[in-house]
């Protein structure tokens, strides 16, 4: 059964969603303020959070940035904010996913299956690859750079995996979503894959502004630039 925490003030349409997810078999924790999400956050561990922007004592972005400090989990914003700054700002921040109130509860269930399958299809993997000063184990789904580990979300890190398994080789934007999306429901546009690659070049590359690994070529698409080792 798999575990998500709820992080919504509004009672009413906490105890909707809460009652929903239910339904559908997940075991839900919730909470309605940022000291109450960390507090269950030290208790369990969960497969995906549903995290409201607007909370009493905070905002959902700093939950994000506290979780993103020791976790990959999937982050769905729920956001009343449909606004394209504050919806790009929840992405680089660490957030995989968000959805604008009023929503339908089946668009946030699709939502919240396709993230979790996405997840679990970056753990299946079985090689380690080296390029330049980073390091995959996939058998262990980690990522290091100089013997440091980096924290990935489960996106980030399969993007990079799909980059350092195809190594000088110009992919163009809609193959890389298409390979990323793997049949799942499409909720990835091109903005959202640009917000990614920034998030990977800023945890991978020693100066984000002149990337080394991930080059664009303007118009074409991306590649990575490093010779790739199996080992």
């Amino acid at each position: 059964m798999n575990k998500l925490l709820l992080i919504e003030d509004d009672e009413a349409l906490a105890l909707g969603i809460e009652f929903t997810l239910k339904d559908e078999g997940y075991e839900v924790f919730r909470g309605a303020t940022i000291a109450e999400g960390k507090s269950l956050l030290e208790k369990e561990e969960f497969d995906l959070i549903l995290l409201d922007i607007n909370l009493p004592d905070g905002n959902g972005y700093d939950l994000c940035k506290y979780i993103r400090r020791t976790s990959e989990v999937p982050i769905i914003f729920l956001t009343a904010l449909d606004d394209e700054v504050n919806i790009v700002l929840g992405l680089e921040i660490g957030g995989d996913d968000y959805i604008t109130k009023p929503f339908r509860v089946r668009e946030l269930l699709s939502r919240i299956k396709a993230l979790i399958r996405r997840s679990n299809k970056g753990q299946t993997y079985g090689n380690k690859l080296r390029s330049g000063d980073l390091e995959i184990n996939t058998l262990e789904t980690t990522v290091k750079k100089r013997g440091q580990e980096l924290i990935l979300t489960a996106q980030e890190y399969k993007l990079l995996l799909i980059f350092m398994s195809n190594p000088n080789i110009l992919m163009k934007r809609d193959e890389i979503l298409g390979r990323l999306i793997e049949g799942d429901e499409v909720f990835f546009d091109e903005n959202t894959l640009s917000v990614y690659i920034k998030r990977i070049r800023e945890k991978i590359e020693d100066n984000p502004r002149e990337p080394q690994y991930i080059i664009t070529q303007r118009g074409l698409g991306y590649k990575w630039n490093v010779e790739v080792v199996r080992i």
